[in-house]
């Protein structure tokens, strides 16, 4: 009688934090110009939106499933379909599905979508707490952010929320970019070569 024997063959899959981060980087910094009026217009935030905040995201949130990270494959994965929509959301106004989608568009309803994406950041940033201080600080900043367009949609506030909104997402920006080099560096030199901050310890 043959004897069965079986092997447990483990696949080790690269940490895909730094994509995630960088695609986030780059579409709050493309997106931060026009809102700081340092560009005008849309039409070439939009690629950027797609590419880099939503696909670069879903593939960071895809590889994190692999690694079995439910916290990067939830945040990558949420903040990828958020761009999508969001991407959607100005194409539709600027008239790209046709004059009819265009004409009945109503910002109130992107303040409600703003407020579930602010409700869903703030128990993340509970979460964020644990992983490290910039990866917090980066959550930080998108509750500002969200706090900013939600406000800014409902019109409440006048011009504060759009400048809220603003500098938050150029901070992210900043704060995404450094993060995304100490995932790649760190892990490429087997050192900590930018530090990132030890987690908070309250929760953990």
């Amino acid at each position: 009688m043959e004897k069965i024997q079986t092997e447990n063959v483990k696949i080790v899959n690269a940490d895909p934090s730094a994509i995630g981060l960088f695609g986030l980087a780059m579409v709050t910094l493309v997106a931060s110009s026009q809102k700081l009026g340092l560009t005008q217009g849309l039409s070439f935030v939009i690629p950027w939106a797609i590419f880099l905040g939503a696909f670069a995201q879903l593939f960071a949130c895809i590889n994190d499933s692999k690694r079995n990270n439910t916290f990067g494959t939830t945040a990558f994965g949420a903040y990828a379909f958020f761009w999508m929509g969001v991407a959607t959301s100005w194409m539709i106004n600027m008239g790209v599905f046709g004059q009819a989608l265009a004409s009945s568009v109503d910002t109130k309803q992107l303040g409600f979508a703003f407020l579930g994406y602010l409700i869903f950041t703030i128990f993340m940033t509970i979460g964020a707490m644990e992983t490290h201080k910039v990866l917090f600080l980066i959550f930080f900043f998108i509750d500002l952010l969200f706090i900013g367009l939600t406000l800014d949609s409902f019109g409440i506030m006048g011009e504060f929320p759009h400048k809220l909104a603003a500098y938050s997402e150029l901070i992210i920006s900043l704060l995404s970019f450094y993060g995304c080099g100490a995932s790649v560096l760190n892990e490429h030199f087997g050192k900590t070569f930018l530090p990132v901050g030890k987690p908070f310890g309250i929760f953990k």
